[in-house]
C-alpha cells in the first residue's frame, strides 16, 4: 500500500514508516501534518477526486534542517566578470505515520438517485407545459 502526495510543489511516493525530506513546512517539530494525496494504491488504485476525499495521509515532523550548500558561479569571458554565491534550502524531515482509505460514503450514492428523481419530475412538468403551449397555438 502506498500513496503519491503533493507538498511544496513536488510529488512524492510514500509508504507507512518512510522518512523523507520535503520543502520547509510551517509546523512545529513533533506535530502531525496532513499531506494532500494525488493517488492511493492498495488492491485498487484511487485517483479520482471523490475517492481521494476519503484517503488520509498523515506525517509527523521529525526535524527542520537545511540542505547542502549549492555553489552558484557566474562567469562572462573576456570581461573580468566573476561572481560566486551559494544557496542552502530550508527543509523539513517528516515520517509518514498513517495512510488510510477510510470508509466509502453510501449516503452520497443514495442522494444521487433522489436528485435524479426530482429532476425527472421537474422535467415532466416542463414537458407538460410545452405540450399545453403547443396545443393552445
Amino acid at each position: 500500500m502506498y500513496a503519491i502526495v503533493k507538498t511544496g510543489g513536488k510529488q512524492y511516493r510514500v509508504e507507512r514508516g518512510q522518512k523523507l525530506l520535503v520543502e520547509r513546512l510551517a509546523a512545529a517539530e513533533g506535530s502531525d501534518v496532513a499531506l494532500e494525496p494525488i493517488l492511493y494504491r492498495s488492491e485498487e488504485a484511487v485517483f479520482d477526486k471523490t475517492g481521494l476525499k476519503n484517503v488520509k495521509v498523515t506525517a509527523r515532523v521529525v526535524a527542520h534542517v537545511r540542505g547542502e550548500k549549492l555553489r552558484v558561479f557566474k562567469f562572462k569571458p573576456k570581461r573580468g566578470y566573476k561572481r560566486r554565491t551559494g544557496h542552502r534550502q530550508d527543509l523539513t524531515q517528516i515520517e509518514v505515520t498513517e495512510i488510510s482509505a477510510g470508509a466509502k460514503a453510501p449516503a452520497a450514492k443514495a442522494a444521487k438517485p433522489a436528485a435524479a428523481k426530482s429532476q425527472a419530475s421537474g422535467a415532466g412538468t416542463a414537458g407538460a407545459a410545452k405540450e399545453k403551449g403547443s396545443d393552445g397555438s
